[in-house]
């Protein structure tokens, strides 16, 4: 996908953004806080104020995640992408950009499947192999590349949300080790 030509500041500050979604939905895919879907949506949500909460998010993704409730079908991660570009491209008038919204669907299923093989998670994760960390890492460059693809198509039809975009929700990397201590302090009643 060709990003609109713009003036050099604004095209690099595009790409600084892009650059930190991947890698920001990648990190909460990685540290295991969300799955794949969840990582995408919540993620976009965050950085560009799509208006939902960060349990909304989850909630709206969640049954998306792992190939559709384990089915094995297309893939969570394109799946949270198309969620989020929904969000974004029907803003308030969704009944208005209905064709807006599925051109954005079909674009982002096309590059997904023309940068990595398929949309099938089965295919793609190669759901039966042995090594399931290799599974795993795979997932969370899907998981990086649909936040990308989405984030790209956003900013693309919605350049002005570059100037809103949450950085400091996008620089926190987490850790695994911060994210355990998270869920145990979480696990008997403290609020992180």
């Amino acid at each position: 996908m060709v990003m609109p030509k713009r003036c050099g500041t604004e095209d690099s500050q595009a790409e600084a953004l892009i650059a930190q979604i991947r890698e920001r939905a990648e990190n909460l895919y990685r540290t295991r806080q969300l799955l794949c879907a969840e990582s995408v949506v919540v993620t976009l949500n965050q950085a560009l104020d799509g208006g939902l909460s960060e349990a909304q998010a989850v909630a709206v993704a969640a049954p998306f995640s792992a190939a559709m409730g384990d089915s094995g079908c297309i893939c969570g991660a394109l799946s949270g992408a198309v969620l989020a570009c929904g969000l974004f491209l029907g803003d308030d008038q969704p009944h208005r950009n209905r064709k807006s919204m599925r051109r954005g669907a079909r674009q982002l299923h096309d590059e997904f499947r023309a940068a990595n093989g398929a949309t099938c998670c089965r295919v793609l994760s190669g759901k039966g192999a042995c090594d399931s960390q290799a599974r795993f890492r795979r997932c969370g460059h899907f998981t990086a590349n649909a936040a990308e693809m989405a984030a790209r198509l956003v900013i693309e039809e919605r350049p002005e949300l570059i100037r809103s975009a949450d950085h400091g929700f996008l620089r926190k990397m987490d850790s695994g080790v911060a994210v355990l201590v998270t869920r145990l302090l979480r696990s008997v009643g403290i609020k992180c």
